[in-house]
């Protein structure tokens, strides 16, 4: 990050790119470095340069508004398309839900919950670049945290929006998005369990 910052304030003024804290927390930085989308802020320069030769690019499997800036409208549309938003059935008269931190649900929704959607994991997929109606790891990965919160009332609705062609069964099990994410999550883990609870969920026809 601090390279292209030093391009833009004393080479090339025009040079557009996204950042916004510089510290490995909002994943805006993200841009694909020698052919690796990363997180620019987090990359330094003499562990990625080959024969002295750094080579910055856009996210990949995004359009591009301008030189290093992905339109990241289609990755968030694809959240919407996913269902990733919480809906719950409680309003205010009720009690707080109690969940136990140690309950198998809520460790499943733990293991993908941090995810910050800096698209990182869908510009590493190869099923995105082949089949760009794909939902892609970041929206299935939401897809499961919301699906193993016991507090969501819409698993059978978002199952059936993941189940498609371009769900989760699309998933060729890389793990692309696996290894690149920042944060350490694993989209693949939570693909896999979503075909599992798709799985069931037809077998028992609620589908």
């Amino acid at each position: 990050l601090d390279v292209v910052t030093h391009i833009q304030r004393k080479i090339d003024p025009s040079l557009a790119y996204r950042y916004a804290c510089r510290v490995g927390m909002c994943g805006s930085c993200a841009m694909t470095v020698n052919g690796v989308p990363r997180w620019t802020c987090r990359t330094h320069v003499d562990r990625v340069a080959k024969d002295g030769t750094l080579e910055l690019r856009p996210l990949r499997n995004l359009p591009i508004v301008r030189d290093l800036v992905a339109d990241m409208r289609t990755f968030f549309d694809k959240w919407e398309r996913a269902r990733g938003h919480f809906e719950g059935g409680a309003t205010r008269a009720d009690d707080f839900a109690r969940v136990a931190p140690e309950s198998p649900a809520r460790q499943a929704a733990d293991a993908g919950i941090e995810c910050i959607g800096c698209g990182v994991c869908y510009a590493a997929c190869d099923v995105v670049r082949w089949n760009p109606d794909y939902l892609g790891p970041a929206a299935l990965n939401r897809a499961w945290t919301l699906i193993t919160d016991v507090r969501d009332t819409k698993t059978a609705e978002r199952l059936r929006a993941i189940a498609g062609d371009a769900g989760c069964h699309a998933c060729h099990t890389h793990t692309s998005c696996t290894e690149r994410c920042p944060m350490h999550l694993s989209p693949t883990a939570s693909i896999a369990g979503l075909k599992r609870a798709v799985t069931k969920a037809a077998l028992e026809g609620k589908l």
